[in-house]
């Protein structure tokens, strides 16, 4: 009786109903690694960015791998002008949400980007991605209707799926079959929504759209595609996988976020669908936050507008993939595709203990990845995540894999 009392009673540090204590285990995690005295990997500084390829990092120069900052956009002279105009001409904010006073004239001359460089008739821009996804999914699919989505499908998808409350239906990541038989179990005059995603962010893999849209609409599904990895650089006129595998006009929906190749802040649904439109009215996500400030849409828009004539830079960015997934091939190291697919690289460590280490060490040689971890990754792996920049130069790339040599050999990974 006392044993069993002794083992039951909570832990005296611990307040009873301690709403925090769901996140022990992963603050035992963090401070298991942080015992070993590696730098915190989530919280490093940028105390300067010099380009978009580099940095002062807790001191140090470094070699920016880990920013998404696809296409490099982040210094473009003429981006940063009309941000700098659009700042002085309608001030640091609008205070307010996109159906009250937060529309301004920048607002909709980014949505005309998003429709010129999409052709698409409708273009929705939101504050993040993320609300982008959240706000999208939450409203055209709810109780009653059924989502569709790759299990390795991002948190903001998900999150868009409770917040709507739809049956979630997953299948195996990038499993042509097991969609179909997840659609041939639906009722047939369910409301459906198939959630996929060109690019997948953690390994960088992408999504085989041809087979899958068809299967969508075999079974009557409308189809999301999320595009934020891919928007900028994947298809002739960068407007992602959908239109490098020739199936754009099927899709339905595409998501977007201006944080990645658009090199600003925010997300955007772009579309055909005639109604489209009363989404402005009905969507949570957009009525009830505040719109973003008048300088990022004046340089997302001039961003989006450049982009569409950035087939240099794409051909540029494809080398440096091919370039350095083949280096670190020949290094010995585990990557997350076969071939270089996407503008993300994922080296596969062996295990969180040896992934800190070894991104410490890159940060020592002036190197800056991102350490990805469960359960964030699938298959709860540990991933150095590694994000090239159409503007890193053939020598950078080169002294990156460098640096890769060096630091795996003084970890013992190599």
């Amino acid at each position: 009786m006392t044993d069993l009392a002794t083992k039951a009673a909570p832990d005296a540090a611990t307040p009873k109903g301690d709403l925090f204590s769901k996140f022990d285990g992963m603050i035992e995690l963090r401070e298991t690694i942080l015992a070993t005295g590696v730098e915190d990997p989530y919280n490093l500084v940028m105390e300067k960015v010099l380009s978009p390829t580099r940095a002062i990092c807790n001191g140090r120069d470094t070699i920016l791998l880990g920013t998404y900052n696809y296409m490099g956009m982040t210094f473009d002279p003429d981006v940063l002008d009309a941000g700098k105009e659009a700042l002085e001409s309608y001030g640091s904010g609008t205070t307010g949400s996109r159906v009250l006073n937060g529309t301004y004239q920048g607002h909709k001359e980014c949505e005309d980007a998003l429709k010129e460089f999409y052709a698409m008739d409708h273009a929705m821009v939101f504050s993040t991605g993320y609300q982008a996804n959240l706000g999208i999914i939450s409203t055209i699919a709810g109780k009653g209707d059924y989502i569709i989505l790759d299990i390795d499908s991002h948190a903001s998808i998900y999150d868009g799926c409770a917040m709507g409350k739809a049956e979630i239906v997953p299948f195996k990541h990038n499993d042509i079959e097991a969609l179909e038989k997840r659609m041939r179990r639906l009722p047939a005059d369910a409301g459906k929504l198939v959630v996929l995603e060109g690019v997948y962010s953690m390994l960088g893999d992408v999504a085989p759209l041809q087979e899958m849209v068809a299967i969508a609409k075999k079974y009557g599904a409308m189809v999301l595609v999320d595009e934020a990895h891919s928007m900028g650089f994947i298809g002739e006129n960068g407007r992602g996988v959908a239109e490098q595998q020739g199936v754009i006009e099927d899709v339905d929906f595409i998501i977007g976020t201006f944080s990645k190749s658009v090199g600003t802040v925010g997300g955007f649904c772009v579309s055909n669908h005639p109604k489209f439109d009363i989404l402005r009215l009905v969507c949570r996500p957009y009525v009830f936050t505040a719109s973003l400030p008048p300088s990022v849409v004046a340089t997302a828009a001039t961003s989006i507008r450049k982009l569409r004539h950035g087939a240099n830079k794409r051909a540029h960015l494809w080398e440096n993939s091919k370039r350095l997934h083949e280096g670190l091939v020949e290094m010995g190291l585990s990557l997350g595709t076969d071939e270089p697919q996407s503008a993300i690289i994922a080296v596969i460590m062996p295990d969180l203990e040896r992934g800190a280490m070894m991104w410490e060490a890159l940060l020592k040689e002036g190197l800056y990845v991102n350490l990805a971890r469960p359960p964030a990754t699938p298959a709860g792996m540990t991933l150095l995540r590694c994000s090239l920049c159409a503007e890193h130069s053939t020598e950078e790339v080169d002294a990156i894999l460098a640096m890769f040599e060096s630091a795996g050999k003084a970890v013992g990974i190599i």
